[in-house]
């Protein structure tokens, strides 16, 4: 079963090629940093943008300075040793490789947005200086802790650990701190603000798509396989841990709205977190608990693979250069 302890290393006979064919497809939607154009980014910063707006950039590219780099180490540390599918760490791998983007991308925002020396070095130490991030970063690191010490999942209790780390890093910080991060990345695009890293984050919001789709997939295999292990004090702890990182971004919103942007409220934002996180909660065929509405018109068509916008150089959904038959058609 897919986490017996042990390291599989035979890809034939294939035991979960539906792992293999998300490794195949991500290969195709490969991005460089370099393609995204910053060109007018600066000019909004300084002439175009509030002294709100403003806060509200700073606040985030402080988060995702650390926030895919805490994802990799979960990736490396935890993730890989216990998924028993060659195939598996395969994309796992490519996984690893995208997050590495996403750091340069946020690099490269922090680099641009902030020219001040003294100014970026805070940016990169917000988790430890800025309470809203770094209680962001706090409850990361509890469910990082939580299997740090497993060698192997011998144990049913053991595999329920695993299953509520993968969980969190799938539902509650990719698919919940990220999303929400995006969420004010397409309220400024909406307003006409930050083209580029409207550009990038479509591709990081493409790739954080498929990463959770896979966690999630690994957590449907696991419950055909192993069903004894989705109890319903599992099912408590899930909706209980969603729970608590919807409260830990609600302190990050306070923070990020606190100048006063017009068209953002608070409220509003904790409408679409609690929204975001019924979402997450059905994807693990669990109940809805929130039964919240999306208040945000701008972000209707984003919770899609294929993206693609006028303010963007190119479609997001796009595949490389490949030899072969190529289909054009093929869903990503």
């Amino acid at each position: 079963m897919l986490l017996d302890p042990g390291f599989n290393l035979t890809l034939r006979p294939m035991m979960y090629p539906d792992f293999y064919e998300m490794y195949k497809n991500s290969i195709k939607n490969t991005w460089t940093v370099e393609e995204v154009d910053f060109s007018t980014d600066v000019n909004d910063l300084r002439a175009k943008m509030t002294a709100a707006e403003r806060h509200m950039i700073n606040r985030l590219v402080a988060f995702f300075a650390t926030g895919d780099s805490i994802v990799s180490n979960n990736l490396v540390l935890n993730l890989y040793k216990h998924v028993n599918s060659p195939e598996a760490r395969m994309y796992l791998s490519r996984q690893l490789f995208e997050e590495a983007v996403h750091v340069q991308f946020y690099l490269t925002l922090l680099d641009t947005y902030i020219p001040d020396h003294k100014e970026r070095e805070q940016a990169f130490a917000a988790i430890e200086n800025i309470p809203s991030i770094r209680k962001k970063g706090e409850f990361c690191m509890k469910w990082i802790d939580t299997i740090q010490d497993l060698d192997s999942l011998q144990t049913a209790d053991d595999r329920r650990k695993f299953l509520l780390n993968l969980i969190c890093f799938a539902t509650c910080i990719e698919g919940l701190f990220f999303f929400a991060a995006f969420a004010y990345v397409y309220f400024l695009r909406s307003k006409g603000l930050l083209h580029g890293l409207a550009a990038g984050t479509n591709w990081v919001f493409r790739d954080e798509s498929a990463h959770m789709n896979f966690a999630l997939e690994v957590v449907n295999t696991v419950r055909k396989e192993e069903p004894q292990l989705f109890d319903a004090a599992l099912e408590r702890e899930i909706v209980t841990m969603l729970d608590e990182a919807v409260e830990c971004e609600m302190q990050f919103a306070e923070d990020i709205l606190s100048g006063g942007v017009a068209g953002l409220s608070v409220a509003d934002m904790r409408q679409y977190l609690e929204f975001i996180a019924d979402q997450r909660l059905a994807m693990l065929g669990l109940t809805k608990v929130y039964g919240a509405k999306n208040p945000f018109g701008f972000m209707d068509l984003q919770d899609v693979q294929e993206l693609a916008n006028f303010f963007e150089r190119r479609v997001s959904a796009y595949q490389v250069a490949v030899a072969g038959e190529v289909s054009f058609s093929e869903a990503f």
